[in-house]
């Protein structure tokens, strides 16, 4: 009979010392960004001021392009937001839920026009900056998913609404464009950005509480 297992001390190290590698470099990309520009952000500064190899840099981000989506990444989808995303998950109101999420969209908004205007001030190149944006909107619309269902599961979906158009307005009014309109053109606040947000979101997606507990089917 074997004795007891081993706990894998060595895979754990190893995956450490990865994750300390990974922000490592990205930190560096950001501070080369800050300052030399894009110009000046190539794999082997970043690969000095990391203290690691060049062909280390390659191998975990491939790219100059995939440092960047992982530096906006992690403004996007900090600590804050997954306080944020798992407070949402405990929450058993839907309303309560929905005016949730435009808090967390005025979040990641709040941290990425820091990023982005980081990003544009450095030179990054436009076409970059649009692969950029693209990437991260398939995100922010995956992740989007959970709250349609919710609502829908709860009873509390728009009835005329099909799922995937309610997805689609979900995914429209927490866009960036709004907050960028609102709280950089037009001068409002964040929280009133905020507040109109959770306002639109219910008015938009929530049919009225009905009496009783209604369960829709999936």
């Amino acid at each position: 009979m074997s004795g007891p297992k081993k706990r894998p001390y060595k895979s754990l190290a190893r995956e450490r010392q990865a994750n300390d590698t990974r922000q490592r470099i990205v930190a560096a990309t950001r501070e080369l960004l800050e300052t030399d520009g894009y110009a000046g952000m190539t794999i082997e500064a970043i690969a000095q001021r990391a203290e690691v190899s060049a062909p280390s840099v390659y191998a975990i981000f491939k790219s100059k392009a995939g440092i960047l989506a992982e530096l906006m990444d992690q403004s996007s989808f900090g600590p804050e937001y997954n306080d944020a995303v798992e407070e949402a998950l405990n929450m058993e109101d839907p309303e309560a839920r929905l005016r949730l999420a435009a808090r967390i969209a005025r979040q990641i908004h709040d941290a990425q026009a820091l990023t982005f205007d980081l990003l544009r001030g450095a030179g990054v190149v436009a076409p970059d900056l649009a692969k950029l944006e693209q990437r991260r909107e398939r995100l922010r619309y995956e992740r989007q998913q959970a709250m349609i269902g919710f609502l829908r599961d709860a009873g509390r979906l728009r009835p005329e609404l099909e799922y995937r158009m309610a997805r689609d307005i979900f995914w429209v009014l927490t866009g960036r464009d709004i907050y960028r309109m609102l709280v950089r053109e037009r001068g409002w606040t964040p929280q009133q950005y905020q507040e109109w947000l959770g306002d639109a979101l219910v008015r938009a997606l929530m049919s009225p509480k009905r009496s009783g507990s209604v369960r829709h089917r999936r």
